[in-house]
């Protein structure tokens, strides 16, 4: 397989991917949801399963105004069935409302409102905390891999080579959430943490082998090296990744609405990051490699 040769190939690939990403952001941004926009959040037990969350729905748009409130299940204990209502910040009153009209529509209690399990409000303020915590922590994990393996390696050109295919995944994964309109929120965080975790397993792979095989090729085949050694960890990287992606498959399959908007980017991520580690972060090295070293 020559990775090396058809290096544009690739690159062309994740740049389609990523354009089409920053055009979706452009015209349609992303879609924060209460934990990143700020807004109330209703818990209701409705002691029944909805075949359909449209009559409910229309039901929150009338009384709340939201043109997109956010309804999912969530997990209750076994025979329970509770649905978590998500809208922009709405007042206590309004809250009594909606309550007073899922209950007549669905038999619920209205005098003592014991069904509902949970009002709660955040703030815009706590929600820009949330973005600015978002965006940190990734640049440190970045900014640590970075120090780590050019240290490990003794080699700037690993720890850049490392680095690049790390922002790539992250572009590759936002474009996803922008162009699906996945709800983002906390489990946006932990899903960028985790591909960037995963991602850097495989590059070490292959720049290990690289390193180690170096002093066998001359300086003017840094294109066999990478290829041979590409090729040496290819069965370690796809079966790893694979056994990966099957179990995170049947959680978007088998789980309910919450985790499917969890599993499906960490999926995405995950096959990006096999994908960034065999065919973007080795010829990001050759390349460096040559303008650096060469220069």
């Amino acid at each position: 397989m020559k990775v090396i040769e058809n290096r544009n190939i690739w690159f062309i690939i994740s740049l389609v991917i990523i354009v089409a990403g920053f055009v979706s952001l452009i015209f349609r941004g992303l879609n924060y949801d209460i934990e990143f926009a700020g807004g109330t959040i209703i818990q209701i037990d409705m002691h029944q399963e909805l075949e359909s969350h449209d009559d409910l729905t229309q039901l929150v748009k009338d009384i709340t105004g939201d043109s997109n409130p956010q309804i999912q299940e969530v997990s209750g204990n076994l025979g329970e069935n509770h649905i978590q209502i998500k809208v922009k910040e709405i007042t206590p009153d309004t809250i009594t409302a909606l309550y007073q009209a899922i209950a007549e529509k669905y038999g619920l209690d209205t005098a003592g409102k014991t069904d509902l399990l949970e009002q709660s409000s955040i703030s815009p303020i706590i929600s820009s905390e949330m973005k600015r915590a978002a965006i940190i922590s990734t640049a440190i994990a970045g900014v640590l891999m970075l120090i780590y393996i050019t240290v490990r390696f003794r080699d700037i050109c690993f720890g850049l080579g490392a680095l690049i295919p790390l922002i790539h995944d992250c572009l590759v994964v936002i474009s996803m959430y922008t162009i699906l309109q996945i709800p983002v929120n906390n489990t946006f965080i932990v899903a960028l943490l985790t591909i960037v975790g995963y991602s850097i397993n495989n590059t070490i792979v292959v720049f290990d082998r690289i390193r180690e095989n170096r002093p066998v090729y001359r300086a003017h085949e840094l294109d066999r090296l990478c290829d041979d050694s590409i090729m040496q960890t290819l069965g370690r990287s796809l079966g790893t990744s694979f056994t990966t992606v099957v179990m995170i498959l049947l959680l978007f399959i088998l789980g309910v609405q919450s985790l499917r908007w969890f599993a499906l980017p960490l999926l995405v991520g995950m096959i990006a990051g096999t994908y960034s580690s065999l065919f973007i972060a080795s010829p990001v090295w050759y390349l460096l490699e040559q303008k650096i070293h060469k220069a």
